[in-house]
C-alpha cells in the first residue's frame, strides 16, 4: 500500500486517535528445519533475493533475510533455520499460510506457469470472488499462498461502509445462517 493510501484509510471512523494507530506489521519469520530449500524457492521461484543475516533473540541461530522488490520490512521474509524441527503441518498453534501479493490477472496466470516451470506442485488457480489465490508448499512444508489485489474488498458494497456488516462471497450465501451463528460480537 502507498503511504497515500494508507492516510485515506487511517482514521476513517476509528475512535484510536491517528498517532496510535496500526499503520503497518513487521516481516515475518519462519522457522525452518533447512534452510537451503527455502531458500531455493525463495530465491530461483519468487525471486527474492538474499539481503543479510543476523543473530536469532537467544544467540543460538542465525536468521537470514529475503527480500522482494525495494524491500524494507512488508517486503521481507526472514528465515530461521533450526535442524531439530519436524516439518510443518496444519493444526493449532501454526500459522495456516503465508501470502504474496501480484497486481494483476496477468500476473497471476505468469505465477501459475511459472510454477508449473519448476515442477511446483500448486492449487491450481482458485477464485475467491474478492481476489484470486494459488497455493504451494515450499520443501519444508510451509504453504504459500500467491493472490491478487483484486477485484478487491468493495467489490460488494461501497467503500465508506465496508466492515460495518458481514459480507460474504456468493459462494457462502448459502451457509450465512450458519456462519452467523458462530460469529461472536465484537465489542
Amino acid at each position: 500500500m502507498t503511504a497515500a493510501a494508507a492516510r485515506r484509510i487511517r482514521g476513517r471512523k476509528s475512535p484510536v486517535p491517528a498517532e496510535h494507530q496500526i499503520r503497518g506489521l513487521g516481516p515475518i519469520v519462519l522457522n525452518v528445519p533447512d534452510l537451503a530449500g527455502i531458500a531455493q524457492v525463495l530465491v530461483d521461484v519468487m525471486n527474492m533475493t538474499r539481503v543479510r543475516d543476523y543473530a536469532s533473540p537467544d544467540g543460538e541461530h542465525r536468521i537470514v533475510v529475503f527480500s522482494m522488490g525495494e524491500g524494507g520490512p512488508g517486503a521481507e521474509l526472514h528465515v530461521l533455520e533450526q535442524k531439530d524441527l519436524p516439518a510443518a503441518r496444519q493444526g493449532a498453534g501454526g500459522v495456516h499460510h503465508v501470502a504474496f501479493r501480484t497486481p494483476d490477472e496477468e500476473q497471476y496466470h505468469a505465477w501459475t506457469a511459472r510454477l508449473a516451470e519448476f515442477g511446483i506442485h500448486s492449487s491450481g488457480e482458485i477464485d475467491r470472488f474478492y481476489f484470486r489465490s494459488l497455493y504451494f508448499r515450499e520443501p519444508n512444508g510451509i504453504l504459500f499462498e500467491i493472490a491478487t489485489d483484486g477485484p478487491g474488498f468493495a467489490t460488494d458494497e461501497p467503500m465508506d461502509s465496508l466492515g460495518e456488516k458481514l459480507a460474504l462471497p456468493p459462494f457462502l450465501e448459502p451457509r450465512r445462517k450458519e456462519i452467523e451463528a458462530g460469529l461472536k460480537p465484537l465489542k
